[in-house]
């Protein structure tokens, strides 16, 4: 009888917030999935099941493949330089300041400058990406191509060179994410014991063994989940791409992504059946990626 109470009060508070997921969450994938058997366009109570041609017709798409290459540079890209520079600036916030006394400590102001790091997370994407407008405006009032011009060189098309455009727009990604992993990354390393960094630093080891030896093994895990959530933040990138991009992907696609795709044919050409198709391929996608890298990271985890 006590069981069934506890278990009763338990289900009681989870009714509602399961009831919402289902038909906020659950129900649009589900139709989602249906869409994509269809022709529907989007507008017309009518349609037809057309079984699987619409996924027929991706594979036969040079615009999905081009979005899928795209993916594919922001997928290694992004993680790897995101990750790479929130290491490196949460170590010197946590321990950069060397040794003192009979322990560890960090540069001086750490705090404050986690502070400002973490400043780009609480900016909408919108508004970051029409900041990265001014920045990089191709004339004399863009930030960039403004302090060119006045050194005597060419502006630079950052975002209408095709092949300047992708890294511009990942390093605005990049910008926008690695203050957050400054801060995961430093909480990491605070419940790292000091006693492992001060037996090392009284042995004699520098900054650079430090690192390697002690802070990457320990912080493994946090550094794989950090990994998993921009992979998967590499298969959106909607909202700059849409603010930023020439022509919603452009030039020429070098940018687009499918997202955008997605968006394109199923509001601008009235695609949603296919459009549907698309969304549930990047979401296959975008499970796929997560479930290899959590077996790899317990792969990893288990060779240490």
């Amino acid at each position: 009888m006590v069981r069934l109470r506890k278990y009763g009060f338990i289900a009681g508070f989870l009714v509602v917030p399961v009831v919402l997921y289902v038909v906020f969450v659950i129900s649009p994938y589900v139709q989602a999935f249906q869409i994509s058997l269809t022709d529907w366009k989007g507008v017309s109570p009518r349609f037809n099941y057309v079984g699987f041609a619409n996924f027929a017709r991706l594979f036969r798409d040079d615009v999905f493949w081009q979005a899928l290459r795209t993916h594919a540079i922001v997928l290694v890209a992004l993680p790897l330089v995101t990750i790479a520079i929130a290491l490196v600036f949460a170590f010197l916030l946590n321990l950069g300041g060397g040794a003192r006394g009979a322990g560890m400590r960090g540069i001086w102001g750490s705090t404050v400058y986690k502070v400002i790091f973490f400043f780009p997370q609480v900016l909408a994407v919108v508004v970051i990406g029409v900041l990265f407008q001014a920045v990089y405006r191709p004339d004399e009032y863009g930030v960039i191509n403004g302090v060119l011009i006045r050194l005597g060189l060419q502006p630079v098309g950052w975002l209408t060179e095709p092949s300047l455009a992708l890294p511009s727009l990942i390093a605005v990604m990049v910008w926008q994410a690695v203050g957050f992993y400054v801060v995961l990354f430093s909480a990491g390393m605070a419940a790292i014991p000091k006693d492992y960094f001060e037996a090392a630093a009284l042995d004699g080891a520098g900054r650079g063994r430090l690192f390697f030896s002690i802070t990457l093994p320990l912080l493994w895990d946090t550094i794989q989940v950090g990994w998993v959530y921009l992979g998967i933040a590499a298969f959106d990138c909607f909202a700059l791409v849409m603010v930023l991009s020439v022509d919603q992907g452009g030039p020429d696609g070098a940018t687009t992504v499918l997202p955008v795709e997605i968006y394109k044919n199923a509001f601008t050409y009235s695609k949603a059946g296919y459009a549907s198709a698309m969304g549930v391929a990047l979401f296959f996608l975008t499970i796929t990626f997560a479930v290899i890298s959590l077996r790899v990271t317990r792969r990893e985890k288990l060779e240490i």
